[in-house]
Order: structure tokens, then C-alpha cells, then sequence
């Protein structure tokens, strides 16, 4: 299987039904995201959403790629990687990762960061693969809406 990782320029229908089924693939509690904020990630200057096609241009696999400056650092964050369930351990989870940390050193990011819940021991697994390490520390939320 041939598989491409792209960065989605635009939001059509294909990416809406993609994230309508990777999106319960991920969590069953996060909210499948609506066209128009697809197309505000798609236009965003400091977010990059990569996507992994097969040959038929379906799509097998997202990543989100987000920078913010702060006064210390450049940072790069990895988001909702998902793999659709069908195409799992055909590498896709890491070609899309290691795609995303060549931009994240294009873009001149000091360090990239990501969470992954203990359940999910596949992602987990990978992310130590291509070299992330866990740090002791605690990510605290607030939950506004």
C-alpha cells in the first residue's frame, strides 16, 4: 500500500466524513469537529493538519500540528493523531508523526510536545520509537465550555 502525507490546504466533504469516522476512533467523548472549524485549522497560520491518503485518496490518518511563540521558546504541539482503525500497523501513525516533527524544524520550533493517555499503549509505544520522552510534569485544564 502506497500512502502520501499531505498537508490539507483546503475543507471539502472528503475531510468532513474523514473526521466524522476517525473522530470516535480517538474518543468517544470528543466532539466530531464542524466544517467551519476545519476550515478555521485549515487557515490558521500556526496550525498544520497533515493527512495520510491511500491510493484512492481516501483518508487513513490525521495529525494536528499547532506553533505558539512564547518569550522562552518557539513550541510545536502534536494533537489528535489518529489512525483509522482499518489501516493500523502499516506505519501510518509514525509517518505521519515524524512528518510533522520535519516541519515543526523547518518551522525553527525549540521543542515539540504531545499528551497521550496510558490506555492508548500503540501511540504510546511509537512516540518513544521516534524519540519523545515522558518529563515530569502535570498537565492541569480548566474546562471553559
Amino acid at each position: 500500500m502506497n500512502i502520501k502525507i499531505a498537508e490539507i490546504e483546503h475543507c471539502d466533504e472528503s475531510l468532513i466524513k474523514a473526521f466524522e469516522r476517525l473522530t470516535p476512533q480517538l474518543s468517544e467523548d470528543a466532539p466530531i469537529p464542524t466544517a467551519e472549524r476545519l476550515q478555521r485549522i485549515v487557515e490558521s497560520h500556526t496550525t498544520h493538519l497533515l493527512a495520510a491518503t491511500d491510493e484512492d485518496g481516501t483518508i487513513a490518518g490525521v495529525l494536528t500540528l499547532v506553533f505558539f511563540d512564547i518569550p522562552t521558546y518557539c513550541k510545536a504541539w502534536i494533537e489528535d493523531v489518529i489512525t483509522d482503525s482499518a489501516y493500523r500497523g502499516r506505519g501510518i501513525g509514525r509517518a505521519l508523526v515524524e512528518r510533522a516533527l520535519e516541519i515543526a524544524k523547518e518551522r525553527g520550533a525549540d521543542n515539540v510536545n504531545l499528551t497521550s493517555r496510558p490506555s492508548r499503549k500503540e501511540a504510546r509505544a511509537l512516540y518513544c520509537k521516534v524519540g519523545f520522552e515522558e518529563v515530569p510534569t502535570t498537565v492541569f485544564r480548566l474546562k471553559l465550555h
